[in-house]
């Protein structure tokens, strides 16, 4: 059974930086693309960031610049590297793969960015 979990959320201030960790049962590397989603209450999902099983990266226009995204497919561990955390980044992060599968949606880990 596939279970992420997700961890590494906090309160920041304005300006600081976060490094979000996705730990996966099973072999990530098997589930080919992947991605960080983050939500904001009355609002739907969002993908911010997306990783195929080789490494290729796309970003959100919002985070570009500002957010890395990676992964170890030895450890089955993906990561998102935040900085330059703004206000309108607070929200719930969430890993899953991409498209994501509903069934896979895990507790998510909540950044909230305030002074």
């Amino acid at each position: 059974q596939v279970q992420f979990v997700e961890s590494g959320g906090g309160l920041v201030q304005p300006g600081g930086s976060l490094r979000l960790s996705c730990a996966a049962s099973g072999t990530i590397f098997s589930f080919g693309a992947m991605g960080w989603y983050r939500q904001t209450p009355g609002n739907q999902r969002e993908l911010v960031a997306g990783i195929t099983r080789r490494g290729s990266t796309i970003y959100v226009d919002s985070v570009k610049g500002r957010f890395t995204i990676s992964r170890d497919n030895a450890k089955n561990t993906m990561y998102l590297q935040m900085s330059s955390l703004k206000p309108e980044d607070t929200a719930v992060y969430y890993c899953n793969t991409d498209p994501a599968v509903e069934i896979y949606w895990g507790q998510g880990t909540q950044v909230t960015v305030s002074s």
